[in-house]
């Protein structure tokens, strides 16, 4: 390897905290962090440990292994170039080349644990050789940045073949338990720079703390250096932590079966889905669509079936929350959609022939009834079902769909009135309740309706993207997006005749598809944005107005297939031409996974969040749907 390597891989702990970096080593965003622990699990994410600096002291001299980028524009020590090969599987692996000797480095995060386990294997002649690392640590919430402060010296418990620090109250202490020697000698590091953060208009500079030096003879064979958040109990043997991931990873199907693993997550005695990593937590939208192919995809019915029962508790005023903030902060009720992604999820569970008691049964059903319930008499931000049967939603200021961007109170895309994904999730979920409840059924028949008298643009041959826009009755947004899509196919009920439906997508194939998934708007659509770059406000502005999202290929493969009479010939050519190019991507930001999003235009430069869970499992649904075809 002869370049610095900024492609970003990542090892979750099963907990809602990871650790990340690039195949380099230099860290280029405040999330990069060789600990960072969730003190709340999944969320109150802290970065305990940041990164270390390492090195090989030999009889050619001192010998770099890693590298950090400082102000103003310098990238050292050189460590990036005796990386020789990096391979993301099982875990994350580097060779570096020192002359007569090579050192393979290893990372793995357990499953269930908040700790990191590093190994150093010396090859070849390690006579006279040395390792020696000096941690960085932090000790931040994972959204700050660290300066320097009056102290120089954290506290410090040398306990044996363990080092306990404590370097923010409030926070874990950091164990370390190290095959090797360790001397104590804090010191600061200064000005580290984090570019992808400088890119998106953020601070972006931080100071470190080392406290001192591990030391390996390498003659002696490998190193091992276990780091964990908090000192409590014993701490498990580096060779068996390696040894157990080993044998789990080999269990999961696959390099898919692993990319769907790392977003299932503890929260208290349940599970839930987190949105995405660094930034993400657990997001009652994401949830929901990413559970269909992270869960019921892979065969985890009993995983999804755990996430739905953990999330049916949390009904408040016939809605789910969109979010559970950090550190005990009341959830957030803001989005129209979450909740009936739930009951969408909870109808596929059935589908899926997942098992459930007459006690987990009475506990969805119940939810359900009340979410159904909530919308159809009134709720939260103008959420209540219209006469026509439709659902209205929205207020000046809210912004209640899946295009949600808002800055500065200001909402980027509003659709207030009748969205059309909207009203296809709602006929959805009313029919699936239809099926047990008559009350249910008469509302959703007169609700689609009302759907096929006024959705349909016949000037454009496609759906209205909202209609009473604002709530002006009979006003409508006739911008072309993809939300259609859940209209015309991209859900279990398909609301449209085939003839329509085929025009939806055909249009949206023609005018929104690229190979990075779909556009947001249409190119020379009033508002159309081709790239996703600046600070926060030029990124608001065009997170919806032509950005192109991956997760959304899964409706419209969906529905392009099933619009062509769900035939092998079919599955065979959405597969080529649609889910081939999003297979490619995994190998292009975030190593095994997909990213939030990617500019609309050429050369759709990938951006947001580099691992985000409804990309990778729109992916993994779409890919077992169009095999079973």
């Amino acid at each position: 390897m002869n370049a610095l390597d900024l492609r970003e891989w990542l090892e979750p702990d099963g907990l809602g905290g990871f650790t990340s970096g690039t195949v380099s080593g230099v860290r280029t965003r405040r999330y990069h962090a060789l600990l960072l622990a969730a003190t709340e699990p999944p969320v109150g994410r802290a970065v305990l440990v940041s990164g270390f600096e390492a090195w090989v002291e030999s009889p050619e001299g001192r010998l770099p292994l890693t590298s950090q980028a400082y102000l103003p524009d310098v990238v050292q020590p050189d460590g990036w170039r005796r990386l020789a090969a990096f391979d993301p599987e099982p875990w994350p692996r580097w060779r570096f080349e020192l002359g007569r000797l090579s050192i393979e480095q290893e990372l793995v995060v357990p499953r269930g644990r908040a700790c990191v386990a590093l190994r150093f294997t010396p090859r070849g002649d390690a006579a006279g050789a040395s390792l020696c690392l000096r941690p960085l640590l932090a000790g931040r919430d994972y959204h700050a940045l660290l300066r320097e402060g009056p102290a120089t010296s954290p506290d410090v418990e040398l306990l044996g073949g363990e080092v306990i620090w404590r370097p923010s109250a409030g926070l874990p202490a950091i164990r370390a338990t190290s095959s090797g020697d360790y001397r104590h000698h804090p010191d600061w590091y200064r000005q580290f720079r984090y570019d992808v953060e400088r890119e998106r208009g953020l601070d972006f500079v931080e100071d470190l703390l080392a406290p001192g030096t591990f030391r390996w003879d390498l003659a002696r064979g490998e190193a091992t250096l276990l780091l964990e958040a908090g000192a409590d109990g014993p701490s498990p043997e580096v060779g068996a932590i390696f040894a157990a991931e080993r044998e789990r990873r080999a269990s999961l199907p696959g390099p898919f079966g692993r990319a769907a693993d790392a977003y299932l997550v503890r929260r208290g005695e349940g599970a839930t889905i987190v949105a995405g990593y660094p930034w993400f937590t657990d997001w009652g939208r994401d949830t929901f669509i990413s559970l269909r192919g992270l869960c019921l995809a892979t065969g985890r019915g009993e995983v999804a079936k755990r996430i739905l029962l953990e999330w049916s508790g949390a009904v408040s005023e016939g809605m789910l929350p969109n979010r559970f903030p950090d550190r005990g902060e009341a959830p957030e009720y803001n989005s129209v959609d979450a909740s009936l992604w739930f009951l969408v999820a909870v109808g596929e569970l059935e589908r899926a022939g997942v098992l459930l008691s007459e006690g987990e049964r009475a506990r969805l059903e119940a939810a359900a009834d009340e979410i159904l319930e909530g919308y159809a008499t009134g709720t939260r931000h103008g959420i209540r079902a219209a006469s026509d049967g439709l659902l209205s939603c929205g207020e000046p200021g809210s912004n209640l769909t899946w295009m949600d961007a808002r800055y500065d109170g200001h909402a980027v895309t509003p659709r207030i009135g009748k969205p059309v994904e909207v009203e296809a999730l709602w006929l959805n979920a009313l029919a699936v309740a239809g099926r047990r409840d008559p009350r249910w059924k008469t509302l959703f028949e007169r609700g689609r309706a009302a759907f096929e008298a006024r959705f349909w643009n016949e000037a454009r041959g496609c759906l209205f993207d909202v209609v009473d826009d604002g709530h002006v009755t009979g006003r409508t947004d006739d911008r072309l997006r993809p939300n259609q899509l859940f209209a015309a196919g991209g859900l279990p009920l398909t609301l449209l005749a085939p003839e329509r439906a085929r025009r939806v997508v055909d249009l949206v194939e023609a005018r929104l598809w690229t190979p990075l998934g779909l556009r947001t708007l249409a190119p020379g659509e009033p508002g159309y944005r081709g790239r996703y770059r600046g600070g926060r406000v030029e990124r608001d502005e065009a997170y919806h107005q032509g950005t192109a999202w991956p997760w959304l290929v899964g409706p419209f493969v969906e529905a392009w297939w099933r619009v062509r009479g769900e035939t092998a010939e079919a599955a065979r050519e959405a597969d080529d031409r649609f889910l081939a190019p999003l297979r490619a991507a995994l190998s292009i930001a975030g190593l095994g996974q997909l990213t939030e999003v990617a500019d609309g235009d050429l050369p759709q430069a990938p951006g947001g969040c580099p691992f985000q869970a409804w990309s990778i499992a729109e992916l993994l649904r779409a890919t077992a749907l169009l095999k079973r075809g």
